[in-house]
């Protein structure tokens, strides 16, 4: 998925509250040219269409500004707004025009039915819902499946086990858990496990004497 926005270069004078008074959001793109970075202004329509069609860090962009000739591919990296009401205060973009690889953060689509849940009354733990990744440019993916299908109670799925496309590799610890079964609460298994550890202990206690 791609989306398209067009921007205006932002005029020193004007401070941002007035700028928002006026329906425009204050934005900046870097990345462009190195180091530096380019002010800009949208319509506060605009960037709240873009926001309910984009994922922060993950969808591809373009950033039009035909004042400066400028046509670039970007990512919203930041989005700032109001510490208690919705408003829209600033954006931040990054343009990926020229980077051998940037850092996404692509949601986890998890499909199937786990045989723990279906057969043996367990749960499904999702412990991460996203990922951040190292990508190309070109192939930043919409988001990583997840097949849960075969796991059992007390299986997992760990992050260097995700089947992730080519050219995209994970930032996280390759350990850390995905996702999990649990087993139902007040099950067997738990009972036999509490069992078991009152077992050991009674067995690790001194013994009573009789006077």
């Amino acid at each position: 998925m791609e989306f398209t926005v067009e921007c205006e270069p932002r005029k020193s004078e004007i401070n941002p509250r007035k700028l928002r008074r006026m329906g425009q959001i204050p934005a900046v793109l870097y990345g462009h040219q190195g180091a530096e970075s380019v002010s800009l202004t949208l319509p506060t329509v605009t960037a709240e269409k873009m926001l309910s069609a984009v994922e922060v860090n993950n969808t591809l962009i373009t950033v039009k500004v035909p004042e400066l000739s400028l046509n670039c591919q970007s990512l919203l990296r930041d989005v700032q707004t109001h510490p208690w009401k919705p408003d829209l205060y600033h954006l931040s973009f990054f343009a990926i025009s020229g980077q051998d690889s940037v850092s996404i953060t692509a949601p986890l689509s998890f499909v199937g039915e786990p045989i723990g849940v279906k057969s043996e009354n367990g749960s499904l733990d999702l412990v991460l819902t996203s990922l951040e990744l190292q990508c190309d440019p070109q192939s930043i993916p919409e988001s990583i499946e997840v097949d849960v299908s075969d796991l059992h109670i007390g299986d997992a799925i760990h992050v260097d086990e995700l089947k992730l496309p080519k050219g995209v590799s994970s930032d996280g610890e390759g350990k850390r858990v995905v996702v999990s079964v649990l087993a139902p609460s007040g099950s067997d298994e738990a009972d036999e496990d509490g069992a078991e550890d009152g077992a050991e202990a009674a067995s690790d206690a001194p013994a009573s004497t009789e006077d």
